[in-house]
């Protein structure tokens, strides 16, 4: 995906599980994807002919509906020369706060982490989501290679993109009987050529991925042959790409076929990945923490000290976090205190007084906890690893630990 800090991203995965939970009444939630090179002027009329469609709605309040939203993205657009770099969306609609007559209008308009390749226009009772959170699928870059004696082809995949690189055929002769000394020749022949062609897939395999080393994630090799086997133990790719083969498969084909076959046999291979590097994380601050003086921290108060005194490396929140951080201040002297409460009705409880003039301090403002984490981690240019609970260790994190830990820079003492 396009360079976003973690912030950023983070951010906009947190807008789009909101927009999820939104939902019309009827029909009516109206949403567009603008293309980069889509003329804005085009938009408008096909707004406008929607506009002149949408009286042919038989409820008379959806229709009401689409209508009031389709007259308040005919105006935002009015406000753009043309489309943002990566594009423009826009999700605007009616959303019921409760029962009939509490319905509120809801706009959001925002140019999205990638560049909008389709133009969208659609009315439902939920916004239409799909190709933004395709945006933010973790897509790391895969090498991929399938080889026999005959040809080998090389290519990428990154999210559900696979793009041939390189295509390659050997000339190796095949079998021949010739009996004798002739028999023998052919075969070194055959030994040699099919030795010469490795080297070549190998030479193709080092000038495909190297530039590419830094975002790859694996290498994975397949084939229908032992040939496959043949190139990973020899000592021509390169060494920084070898150590990112994880596995070889056999497949029934070779070419682009071959190709789809590796993704297909190679999926729980690819997704463990992930889960690895989560895994890898948790243990590297699991470490720390049974060692005299380990780089670790964790719980809420510790970890948010360390950050601020920038003595945090990576910051680990679990995804499951959910507590919020109030600020409640005095209404006469200005005094304010923190809190982090698990829901309203927990904050709603808190009846403390200003030290100063006894006054009782009143909520302020609020938001989620990862936030406040995150804002800061920013600021110290921390690294920020989101960890699932799908694994042991990521359940560790979050019930031990309270989801929140962090692996340290130095040594500050416990």
């Amino acid at each position: 995906m396009a360079e976003v800090s973690s912030k950023e991203l983070y951010e906009f995965k947190k807008t789009l599980k909101e927009l999820a939970e939104k939902k019309g009444r009827g029909t009516e939630l109206v949403s567009v994807y603008i293309p980069p090179d889509k003329q804005l002027s085009d938009v408008g009329k096909h707004m406008r002919d929607e506009l002149g469609q949408s009286a042919n709605i038989k409820s008379k309040q959806t229709r009401k509906n689409v209508q009031s939203a389709i007259e308040v993205i005919l105006q935002r657009i009015r406000l753009f020369k043309q489309p943002p770099e990566n594009g423009l969306v826009l999700f605007v609609g009616m959303i019921p706060k409760g029962g009939p007559g509490t319905e509120k209008m809801e706009t959001y308009v925002f140019e999205p982490p990638e560049p909008i390749t389709t133009y969208w226009y659609q009315c439902n009772n939920v916004f239409f989501l799909e190709p933004l959170e395709y945006m933010i699928e973790e897509r790391e870059t895969y090498g991929l290679a399938v080889v026999d004696r005959k040809e080998a082809t090389i290519a990428t995949l990154k999210g559900k993109k696979v793009t041939i690189l390189n295509h390659l055929t050997s000339g190796v002769p095949g079998k021949h009987k010739a009996g004798g000394q002739s028999q023998r020749r052919f075969d070194r022949v055959i030994e040699d050529a099919a030795r010469e062609f490795l080297k070549r897939i190998a030479n193709h395999i080092n000038e495909e991925f190297l530039p590419l080393k830094d975002d790859l994630k694996a290498v994975v090799i397949g084939g229908p042959g032992f040939t496959k086997n043949d190139l990973v133990d020899a000592d021509y790719i390169q060494y920084e790409i070898k150590n990112k083969i994880i596995a070889t498969v056999d497949t029934s084909y070779t070419g682009e076929f071959g190709i789809r076959e590796v993704i297909e046999k190679s999926t729980d291979i690819l997704d463990d990945l992930d889960v690895m590097h989560e895994k890898k994380i948790v243990q590297k601050f699991l470490k720390e923490l049974i060692k005299d003086n380990g780089l670790y921290s964790y719980g809420e108060d510790e970890v948010r000290n360390n950050l601020v005194i920038g003595a945090v490396d990576t910051l680990l929140l679990s995804e499951d976090l959910s507590l919020i951080r109030k600020t409640f201040k005095c209404p006469t002297c200005g005094f304010e205190k923190e809190f982090t409460v698990k829901n309203q009705s927990e904050a709603d409880s808190i009846k403390e007084r200003c030290p100063n003039c006894n006054e009782i301090i009143k909520e302020d403002s609020s938001e989620l906890l990862v936030d406040d984490f995150v804002e800061k981690a920013e600021e110290m240019n921390t690294a920020i690893e989101f960890i699932s609970t799908e694994t042991e260790e990521g359940m560790q994190l979050y019930r031990a630990f309270g989801g929140i830990a962090a692996i340290l820079r130095y040594y500050v003492g416990h």
